[in-house]
């Protein structure tokens, strides 16, 4: 299934088959393509290891530091190719990534994380605090957590802070990676639910990588499963949850019913993908 409607103008990124390899030897990702529409939430799913991560900082232009490399195919923003750009270049162009596990400043204060996130702007001191004041709104808790250092805030709090400073950018669009690792479910669901605002009030699209499968195609629009390093499935959200080999292998449900956790794992039927 390809996302054909979506593969023309209102298209913001673009990834063409790429190739990721790590210290000349591992290869990661094995011809992934996806589509980042304008205005949506796309969904990267699949569980630890499958290549969500390496495929954000393959965007993100992050795994250089990390000695790997785009071997092959390339990926397009707005429809220029940015393989070489580096991540500054890319935030001054509206693309922003929320590293997997928070990464705040533990020795400033929320406000003074928020703050960094405006860093490569040029728009003057007043239309920094208009948007400082809007992620405050957003997220009330970190109103009134400004002033605390950042690493004595909850996981939650951290996580908020980290998808503030992001704003502070004024991105158009965000690359989230696992915002619901180590978090209690009701806080996923606020976090979840003020992606969700964002994406429709201040028109941020976002590509967000997530083993919670379930939470995540209920808040986005387009979903890619990856395995291994490849797409092995991609539909829109409503489809994706339908799917019985998605709702067995990444829900948990069967057409029985509910299966437990230990039948899930032996992978009494396999999946169809690997045949």
């Amino acid at each position: 299934m390809q996302q054909e409607q979506l593969q023309t103008g209102d298209a913001l990124l673009t990834v063409n088959n790429i190739e990721v390899i790590y210290n000349h030897v591992i290869l990661v990702l094995k011809g992934v393509s996806l589509t980042v529409p304008k205005g949506g939430i796309t969904a990267l799913l699949g569980g630890n290891g499958a290549g969500k991560t390496t495929t954000l900082k393959a965007i993100s232009n992050l795994l250089r530091s990390e000695r790997g490399d785009i071997t092959k195919g390339n990926i397009e923003y707005r429809g220029n190719n940015i393989n070489e750009l580096n991540p500054s270049e890319l935030v001054r162009r509206g693309v922003i990534q929320v590293m997997e596990g928070r990464h705040c400043f533990e020795h400033l204060t929320i406000e003074e994380n928020l703050l960094t996130g405006a860093y490569t702007r040029r728009d003057g001191k007043a239309a920094i605090n208009k948007d400082l004041e809007m992620v405050y709104n957003y997220f009330p808790r970190l109103r009134e957590r400004r002033r605390s250092q950042a690493g004595y805030t909850s996981g939650g709090e951290q996580q908020m802070c980290a998808i503030g400073r992001a704003m502070m950018s004024k991105p158009e669009t965000i690359l989230l990676d696992e915002p619901s690792m180590g978090l209690a479910p009701q806080l996923v669901e606020e976090i979840f639910g003020i992606v969700k605002n964002l994406n429709e009030k201040e028109g941020v699209s976002f590509l967000l990588a997530e083993q919670n499968t379930n939470v995540a195609l209920r808040y986005s629009d387009y979903g890619y499963i990856l395995e291994s390093g490849r797409v092995v499935m991609d539909g829109t959200a409503k489809e994706l949850r339908e799917n019985s080999d998605v709702k067995e292998f990444y829900l948990g449900v069967s057409d029985k019913g509910r299966r437990s956790f230990r039948d899930n794992k032996t992978y009494r039927r396999r999946k169809r993908w690997l045949s």
